[in-house]
């Protein structure tokens, strides 16, 4: 039975450096103040960086993470099949690769852009443009695993060049125009968060600036919200950030979905939320 002022344990692990590309500062500091306000509720906690993680084959029954190396991954998985409590879950983290991702939110109704998904060996099939290329196997880690092209030369150099990676498949989306909206969430909370990176200069590869200019196009922010929320839901990610583009009548579609970003515009209000969304489900677990 579950005591209720007995202090709860939880292991805390990093994202290693290479995966936060431009976004290593604003990473830690999520991290640092997701820990911190866990402490606050009595939690004691213990904090690894994913590579140490794995090496010394810790075990826990709680663990918070932002998680990327695929062995770390890997490792989350073995815990989470026995039992443990993981925030993101690492099955979560895999379904925001670009791949599952896309075909996640499609089979679920989540508005999308038209895409399709091709293998590199080939030829470019599509018979859209613009339209966006992305590599299919991975988050984006350098600004050429995400390239916006105009006819199909620039787009057959795009494959070439993902042959050339090692990338067997691409996500091919359809251009939007209009605004480009950043979010923020915690499911199982009230917060939320909004804003345009273009006015902020928010951006960790600069292709925001291919939408141009905000209009500042009327959306309704809990509609947004509640299709952000199923998308968490779907990709079993409660900790989430992502893009949408709002067209001039208000149309929203939700063009990336990522685990555990970097609330670097509001970290000090999130933080406490994404405490509170593990901490709720730590307790669940102990009351079961």
């Amino acid at each position: 039975m579950f005591v209720a002022d007995k202090k709860i344990r939880v292991v805390g692990v990093s994202r290693g450096n290479e995966f936060s590309p431009n976004h290593v500062g604003n990473d830690a500091a999520i991290f640092r103040i997701t820990a911190e306000n866990l402490e606050k509720k009595g939690c004691e906690v213990v904090l690894y960086p994913e590579k140490e993680f794995v090496e010394q084959g810790i075990e826990a029954d709680f663990i918070f993470d932002m998680a990327r190396d695929r062995a770390t991954i890997r490792r989350l998985k073995e815990l989470e099949d026995r039992g443990a409590t993981v925030v993101n879950s690492a099955y979560g983290i895999d379904n925001c690769v670009r791949k599952a991702m896309t075909e996640l939110l499609i089979a679920n109704n989540v508005p999308h852009p038209r895409s399709v998904i091709i293998p590199t060996d080939g030829t470019f099939t599509p018979d859209f443009f613009p339209c966006w290329i992305k590599r299919g196997n991975s988050h984006a880690m350098v600004k050429e695993d995400v390239v916006y092209v105009e006819c199909r030369e620039e787009a057959e150099y795009v494959l070439a060049d993902f042959r050339k990676r090692n990338i067997p498949e691409a996500v091919v989306n359809e251009h939007l125009v209009g605004d480009l909206v950043k979010f923020y969430g915690v499911q199982g909370t009230d917060f939320f968060y909004t804003f345009y990176p273009t006015e902020q200069s928010h951006s960790k590869f600069g292709l925001e600036a291919i939408n141009g200019e905000t209009r500042g196009y009327p959306f309704d922010v809990k509609k947004l919200q509640a299709y952000s929320n199923l998308a968490a839901e779907v990709l079993n990610v409660p900790v989430y950030g992502g893009d949408c583009v709002v067209s001039a009548t208000g149309e929203i579609r939700i063009i990336d979905f990522n685990d555990w970003p970097s609330f670097a515009r509001c970290r000090e209000e999130a933080g406490p939320k994404i405490a509170e969304c593990i901490y709720n489900r730590m307790v669940q677990k102990l009351k079961r």
